[in-house]
């Protein structure tokens, strides 16, 4: 707890006054967890959605030395729910956005600027990733095709340990393996195995049984 204060009192200056009166009605449990907006962030949440933070700190909008000019935008719909498993940051120039009854789930890690992420559905991202610069991840088509309506909207999982490049597209019903490596600049529309590294447009798997650090 105590930890936890000191965090808080750190980085208290830098939480604008509007986010912290929004923190304080924000429904989830973060009982053992700490979320900190921090920089230029723009909240817009329903007040049936929830944030849980089961451990560590939940970083939003995190500058790496200085303030910086990218506005991030969080915005959660009725019972829309974000879950952070453990310490997650999320740089500046975001836009979020989880839509009614969705639901966007992070492990641990980081998400550099400018990721734009669309969850209608459902978005699980892995413990240990690192997701680059410009990342888009779309777990929905946002538009049918007609006959095809059912598979508008599948979800996307991230497995643990997963490095994704800076302008890579993750679309709907997309599974990356625990330990992937996603190259700059690919389109990811299929899924990828464990431990390889995929690149392309649309990806396919380059290399098998890689590892990174």
């Amino acid at each position: 707890m105590m930890l936890r204060f000191k965090i808080l009192l750190r980085h208290l200056l830098s939480i604008r006054i509007v986010n912290v009166l929004l923190l304080l009605r924000l429904r989830g449990n973060r009982s053992q967890g700490l979320f900190i907006p921090q920089g230029k962030c723009y909240l817009g949440i329903h007040p049936n959605a929830q944030l849980h933070v089961e451990k560590g700190v939940f970083f939003l909008s995190k500058f790496m030395r200085k303030p910086e000019p990218y506005v991030g935008v969080l915005k959660m719909g009725d019972a829309a729910t974000l879950k952070v498993e453990d310490d997650f940051i999320i740089y500046p120039g975001h836009h979020i956005v989880v839509m009614e009854n969705a639901t966007l789930c992070l492990g641990s890690g980081y998400i550099n600027r400018n990721a734009r992420i669309h969850c209608f559905q459902e978005i699980v991202i892995g413990k240990g990733v690192a997701i680059s610069e410009h990342v888009t991840l779309w777990d929905t088509d946002a538009h049918a095709i007609i006959g095809k309506e059912s598979t508008m909207t599948q979800p996307i999982r991230i497995g643990d340990h997963v490095w994704i490049g800076a302008n890579v597209t993750i679309l709907k019903g997309v599974t990356i393996g625990e330990g992937a490596v996603i190259a700059a600049g690919s389109v990811v529309t299929r899924s990828i195995p464990p431990y390889c590294l995929a690149g392309g447009v649309p990806a396919k798997v380059i290399q098998e049984n890689i590892q990174w650090k």
